[in-house]
């Protein structure tokens, strides 16, 4: 294999990338999103600096079903995002997520430091309740519940649509072949050809059980504040570097 072959790859294997290149289309990107008040400590230790935690001490417990993702297939994911700020400008830091397919997993943490890990996400319709769940290593540790679009907000997307918008940080932390940091940077990026097909809301539930593998109790429930279900189409580009740790 020649040099301008190798730099031509998309990813690894050589023999059998893992993933194409991107950008990355979604179709009928499905959210239900149960946000609530958390404990100010356990938020500001979740957050990497320089980002500073939003004042009301928000958090976001999601699942994301993804039917139709180029290059990633069928999959569902589930995790925490925080809503936060860097320099005056509000973004959310996504803090864990777990999912159910490869090349999403290997993706994400190689191109945008996604914090992806393998679990089973689940997120259905069971008669009139929107309903979420995650288990990890076999065992229970996140379920959510939603009025099955209970409030109508289609008539009005631009919130929804704004929400989509909003700058996502994630940190990046990629070893050398010695063990010490290759990369340590935050990674900022845009959702970008964001089309909202259906966006709802509703009073919702949350249950977090402790778990040393996948942390999501960390963040611990002060009170709910309310959950959002929406439908949309978008494209996930490529990011950029907001901070530079190793600079």
């Amino acid at each position: 294999m020649k040099k301008d072959e190798i730099l031509a790859l998309p990813s690894m294997p050589a023999a059998g990338p893992s993933y194409p290149r991107g950008p990355y289309r979604f179709v009928n990107r499905e959210y239900m999103i149960i946000m609530y008040e958390s404990d100010r400590d356990a938020v500001r230790h979740a957050v990497p600096e320089p980002l500073e935690p939003d004042s009301s001490n928000q958090v976001f417990y999601e699942w994301i079903k993804m039917p139709d993702s180029s290059g990633f297939g069928d999959y569902t994911e589930s995790g925490v995002v925080i809503p936060c700020h860097y320099k005056g400008e509000p973004m959310n830091f996504v803090a864990q997520m777990y999912l159910d397919d490869d090349p999403p997993i290997a993706a994400g943490r190689e191109i945008w430091g996604f914090p992806k890990k393998y679990a089973h996400p689940k997120m259905e319709v069971v008669e009139d309740t929107l309903t979420g769940t995650l288990h990890y290593a076999g065992q229970l540790i996140a379920m959510g519940s939603m009025a099955y679009k209970w409030e109508n907000l289609s008539r009005d997307a631009a919130k929804t649509l704004a929400s989509m918008h909003k700058t996502q940080c994630n940190l990046k932390l990629i070893p050398d072949v010695d063990g010490r940091p290759a990369i340590a940077q935050l990674v900022a990026y845009n959702l970008t050809e964001v089309t909202v097909k259906g966006s709802w809301i509703s009073p919702a539930r949350l249950h977090l059980i402790p778990h040393i593998n996948a942390p999501v109790a960390d963040l611990p429930i002060k009170r709910i504040t309310g959950g959002r279900h929406f439908i949309a189409d978008l494209t996930l580009p490529f990011g950029r570097v907001l901070h530079d740790y190793l600079k």
